[in-house]
């Protein structure tokens, strides 16, 4: 069974509350971010990374980064160092039962994905994990200083060191904006 024009409308206005969903970064321009934006962008790193990752699916990639945060509809953002344990579960919760809602062709693709993603056991899940951390990392690189709060400083220097490992070129990367992070903080700080 395909997709009807009225269910791919209801899914879209449903998706459309990322687009109001504020994250807890900001700009360069100042604006804060919302989640759309941010799964947009790290759609954008994987597809420009498929040639350095030529082995991988990067469609798949890029598809896990498009849905990654679509539990934030329902619980907004909370920055990974304020998420609990139970925000998780409740979220996992409420995203579940969207998707379990979602016409039968979708809801078992999406189901895939999440599992995949969860499990962390494919380089394409890897990859996945570690775009969307590097891209808040970035993010925060972009922003004005006086925007970070008193633990990103810190956060900044050793967040997703683990999550990179698998991979030299994302090491590479990790420890280039670890660089970027240290001149920001350097320059901005005088």
């Amino acid at each position: 069974m395909k997709l009807t024009p009225k269910e791919f409308l209801d899914i879209l206005h449903f998706t459309e509350r990322l687009k109001d969903t504020p994250r807890h970064c900001t700009t360069s321009g100042r604006r804060t971010e919302s989640v759309a934006e941010h799964s947009w962008r790290v759609s954008l790193m994987a597809f420009f990374l498929k040639h350095e990752f030529a082995d991988l699916d990067i469609n798949r990639v890029m598809e896990m980064c498009l849905i990654h945060d679509l539990g934030e509809c329902f619980t907004g953002d909370i920055p990974t160092f304020s998420k609990s344990d139970n925000d998780r579960i409740n979220e996992d919760a409420l995203l579940s039962e969207w998707v379990s809602s979602l016409p039968v062709v979708l809801s078992s693709e999406l189901s895939d994905l999440y599992d995949e993603m969860n499990a962390q056991k494919t380089k394409e899940a890897r990859l996945f994990k570690a775009l969307d951390k590097l891209e808040a990392l970035i993010q925060h690189n972009e922003s004005p200083l006086d925007t970070w709060s008193e633990n990103e400083f810190d956060l900044n220097k050793k967040y997703a060191f683990d999550t990179v490992e698998f991979s030299q070129w994302m090491t590479d990367l990790r420890n280039e904006i670890l660089s970027e992070t240290l001149d920001k903080i350097e320059n901005e700080s005088k």
